[in-house]
């Protein structure tokens, strides 16, 4: 694990090494202060010389002052170098799960991988830069003050080291312990996060069902639940600090006794003595540093192995050449397509040439595979077996940047983010020119609204565009697709939300938006897909149908079913 951390810190191993170096000094300084302890008594207490105690105190002052300042710089570059670490691991963390497939979003919560991507990463910051700290400073401080102990009185130093392999091992056992623990504790509190997001995000739901009292009970439990696994990570390295002590306590209680009976003897000067049991007394407070500092290893170890579950996960698969625009046609061959949790195939066996510039509408029953057969194009899914093309060429073998280039997407479910109407406009052409937003969202019958929004294309719409009605929500998404200007175009259901006034606006810019486009046209209201060049009509994941309305409606099967339905119901 030493091993891990060192790789993590590697980027900036200059800090680190400068860093070492610094800890050398700090611990050449701790030495110097033990050694200084027999020419202080022996000279001063013993000898009576004037001349080295009005030297001594200045030289143990500057001492002191000098490491001071020493520690202050290895600490701050040992810190820095943590932030820098956590810093590169989210960054290259939210960039390997924003490349992750479309499904893996769907079996982990955005509350927990919010929760990997700032909690755990967190925890990684002090542990790295203590625990490096540590076992440069202390570490290097132990062998210094061993050897001024060694040279002092080996005898005694022997016995005062022996009980040190017992602490170490001891607090090994517990550190392995530790580590289950700590990866409990952030298991529990990404359970927390993830509570909290869903929480936040579904206040009106929580409010309109008056659950504010149930669900403060449910986050108190959760929040005992973590509460637990910290007392237990606190219990595990409070009794490691215990046995420390209590094995110090021991070994120095020895050495006092023994040592004392040789200064009484005239074996040993006293100041040879409190020069050795200094050297002693300050081994122990590194060694109690480096049981801590294992400890910090462990929950970094915890850490880590939660974080390398979510690296470990393969990103989308792609070819390696560029897409060319769309020239002539968009096939799907002998396309079946499930789920990776379902046992049953959502489409089946499906056949169908879409020219360019044609209008296909897919209409079908709830659970028919209309949305799982458009999220096939952009491959947010690959099917199980056949394959798409796009003028010949099979989409799985170019790369996905040049394919979504060529795609543009308007949903139901609109997404906007907390920022001003101009970056969510241009959000798929950041280099757009200011007179084709606004030539965007005249198209998209948005122009009027946002002017009369406080800032204008500068206002700040609220996570997810709360602060807009959802007709106009839904129109800037339009007026988003429009200044993409993509060849190829996905509506799916995204007139089904609005009311009729909103939605007769979204309809005229939507007629806008698909204009020399190649649209696939998703419905649950039919009125709204007569205009399509086809309509095809999926049930149970196949093609059962497919014609015009006029065509379709003849025909007298699922389509006109459908539509008398929908016609009665009105």
């Amino acid at each position: 694990m030493f091993k891990r951390i060192l790789l993590l810190v590697k980027p900036y191993w200059g800090r680190v090494a400068l860093s070492a170096v610094i800890s050398l000094l700090i611990s050449g300084m701790n030495g110097g202060l033990a050694w200084l302890v027999k020419p202080a008594l022996d000279g001063i207490f013993v000898k009576r010389d004037v001349v080295l105690l009005t030297i001594l105190p200045f030289a143990i002052l500057a001492l002191y002052l000098l490491r001071g300042v020493f520690s202050f710089f290895q600490s701050y570059l040992m810190r820095s170098v943590g932030a820098k670490v956590v810093r590169d691991i989210r960054g290259e963390l939210y960039g390997h799960v924003l490349y992750l497939p479309v499904d893996d979003f769907k079996k982990e919560s955005s509350g927990l991988l919010l929760s990997r991507t700032i909690n755990d990463t967190g925890q990684l910051q002090g542990l790295l830069a203590y625990t490096v700290k540590d076992i440069f400073v202390e570490g290097a401080t132990i062998i210094v003050l061993l050897f001024v102990a060694f040279y002092r009185r080996w005898d005694l130093a022997l016995i005062a080291v022996t009980v040190l392999p017992s602490a170490f091992y001891g607090a090994q056992r517990l550190g392995k312990r530790l580590k289950k623990i700590s990866k409990e504790a952030q298991k529990k509190i990404s359970v927390i996060t993830e509570f909290l997001s869903e929480t936040f995000s579904g206040v009106k739901m929580i409010k309109i069902f008056g659950r504010e009292s149930s669900l403060i009970n449910i986050f108190r439990d959760k929040n005992q639940d973590y509460y637990r696994e910290l007392m237990r990570s606190t219990r595990v390295i409070e009794f490691t600090s215990l046995m420390m002590e209590t094995i110090g306590g021991l070994g120095i209680a020895f050495v006092l006794w023994y040592g004392g009976r040789l200064v009484i003897k005239d074996v040993i000067s006293p100041g040879e003595f409190f020069s050795f049991l200094t050297a002693i007394f300050m081994i122990y407070t590194p060694a109690k540093r480096l049981v801590s500092a294992n400890n910090s290893i462990q929950q970094a170890r915890a850490v880590i192995e939660r974080l390398d579950e979510l690296f470990n996960k393969k990103k989308e698969g792609e070819g390696k050449n560029d897409l060319k625009p769309l020239n002539d046609n968009i096939e799907f061959r002998n396309v079946s397509f499930k789920y990776p949790t379902s046992k049953n195939y959502i489409l089946n066996d499906i056949n169908l040439a879409v020219k360019k510039g044609e209008i296909i509408a897919i209409v079908g029953r709830s659970g028919a595979g209309k949305t799982s057969l458009v999220d096939l194009i952009p491959r947010f899914y690959d099917p199980v077996s056949g394959a798409i093309y796009i003028d010949g060429v099979n989409i799985a073998d170019v790369s996905l940047k040049s394919l979504r280039q060529q795609i543009g997407l308007v949903s139901q479910d609109v997404i906007l983010f907390n920022d001003t109407v101009r970056a969510n406009i241009t959000f798929g052409n950041p280099d757009a020119s200011e007179d084709n937003i606004i030539k965007a969202a005249k198209a998209a019958y948005a122009h009027e609204f946002i002017l009369e929004l406080p800032k204008g294309y500068n206002t700040v719409i609220g996570e997810r565009g709360v602060m807009i009605s959802g007709g106009q929500r839904q129109r800037l998404s339009i007026a988003r697709a429009i200044l993409k200007n993509p060849p190829i175009l996905i509506l799916d259901e995204a007139t089904s939300a609005l009311d009729t006034e909103s939605e007769a606006m979204v309809q005229k810019a939507l007629d806008s938006l698909m204009e020399n486009r190649t649209t696939f046209v998703i419905a649950h209201r039919l009125s709204t897909v007569q205009k399509a060049d086809r309509i095809i009509v999926l049930e149970k994941g196949r093609i059962s149908e497919m014609g015009t309305h006029e065509e379709l409606l003849k025909n007298g099967g699922i389509y006109r079913k459908l539509y008398n339905l929908q016609i009665s119901s009105t």
